[in-house]
């Protein structure tokens, strides 16, 4: 018996330093991070850099070459419609000059076309106007009475909108134009003057429209070319947003789409949304020396005026457009995705094990991308997976 008793005592004890041998060169788990597939609501935007503008600026240049009288304004100023701005003197040796005459004839029949042109233009836009106004108010009876959408009501209140804002560019150019014909008109009556001593003899250049004085570009007394910029005037309560995107992103953005102004400096997003896209490109050197193709994407900015009152002429904003939104859609992170061949792969945490799974995905917003197949909400995936993940790994979630 004590021999029997001995011999099964040896085999338990090497049983258990082989088990004990076993378990300490055992792989250990790998630690990994892991993260769930959920549904919730994701974006796909695209976020560049753009600047506020002035949408209406009008640059105040000299009629005829002459003496300019020092600007007494400066940057910020407001002015009043019809208020001089600047006054000219008028070159004395070139006063009666022939040629010069028959310029200013020529340049107060381009003005009086001028006029003409930009009445008509407001005409038709007035016309548009009126018909906006009038769809609008229509489709809104017609949506108290459920015969519309809410969504086709939005949109003739944009139409209508954008409509009264182009009567009142429009009347501003009729307003412009006029200015334009009363300043070559003055500049050919004072062409006519007197003796070159007669001091009396000036241009007054004044302001088409009630505004705020933008930029000076001729400050200080001197003589000015024709058609030199004196100064540039604009109204700070109408701003545009400016956005160039490159072109690759400019295809999947359309006028109406939604915009949010981030990190512009007030203390919370202002929203916008999109007028036009520009049909042209340009190209543009990056920071790291890559040549660029850019588009110019303008905007509308939507909020209240009292939200972003503290916005300037050329402030920098940075602008994201939204393109597309949904509710509860199954998605994963980005991270956790890697390519096999053509096919999305993700690795799957089963049972303590890593098992490769292919799926289809959809959209994508940077950091999350959208699952169409292969995955179901609660599984845990690996993040950031590397060569030392393949099929059966166990793994342990740090």
């Amino acid at each position: 018996m004590m021999p029997l008793k001995r011999t099964t005592g040896f085999t338990v004890l090497a049983a258990l330093i082989v088990a004990a041998l076993a378990w300490g060169f055992w792989p250990a788990p790998l630690l990994i991070e892991g993260a769930t597939v959920v549904r919730a609501p994701l974006s796909v935007t695209v976020e560049e850099e753009g600047m506020a503008r002035v949408k209406d600026r009008f640059v105040i240049s000299a009629p005829v070459a002459g003496y300019l009288q020092r600007i007494a304004l400066d940057v910020g100023d407001a002015v009043q419609q019809g208020q001089t701005l600047v006054v000219m003197e008028p070159l004395r040796p070139d006063v009666l000059d022939v040629r010069s005459r028959a310029l200013a004839e020529a340049r107060v029949a381009a003005a009086r076309a001028s006029v003409s042109s930009a009445e008509q233009k407001a005409g038709a836009v007035r016309a548009e106007a009126e018909f906006a106004r009038k769809d609008h108010a229509r489709k809104q009876q017609l949506q108290e009475q459920a015969l519309v959408s809410r969504e086709a009501l939005d949109q003739a209140a944009m139409r209508s909108r954008q409509a009264a804002a182009e009567l009142r560019s429009a009347e501003f150019a009729v307003e412009v134009a006029r200015f334009d014909l009363q300043a070559a008109e003055t500049a050919l009556q004072y062409s006519t003057g007197g003796s070159a001593d007669d001091a009396s003899e000036t241009v007054a250049l004044k302001a088409p429209v009630a505004s705020r004085v933008l930029k000076i570009h001729h400050e200080s007394a001197g003589v000015v070319a024709t058609g030199e910029p004196l100064l540039e005037i604009g109204d700070p309560a109408a701003l545009e947003i400016a956005v160039d995107v490159l072109s690759a992103d400019a295809v999947r953005i359309r006028p109406g789409t939604a915009v949010q102004l981030l990190r512009w400096g007030g203390p919370r997003p202002l929203d916008a949304a999109v007028r036009t896209v520009e049909p042209t490109g340009f190209t543009k050197i990056s920071a790291l020396g890559v040549e660029e193709q850019r588009v110019w994407v303008i905007a509308d900015l939507v909020s209240p005026r009292s939200d972003w009152e503290s916005l300037g002429d050329g402030y920098r904003v940075e602008a994201q457009f939204l393109l597309w939104h949904e509710d509860g859609v199954l998605q994963v992170p980005a991270s956790a995705l890697f390519r096999v061949g053509d096919q999305w792969t993700v690795f799957v945490i089963d049972n303590g094990k890593a098992r490769r799974r292919s799926v289809s995905v959809g959209r994508s917003s940077g950091l999350a991308m959208q699952v169409l197949d292969g995955l179901q909400p609660g599984e845990q995936v690996i993040l950031h997976p590397d060569d030392r993940i393949e099929e059966g790994v166990r793994v342990r979630s740090g």
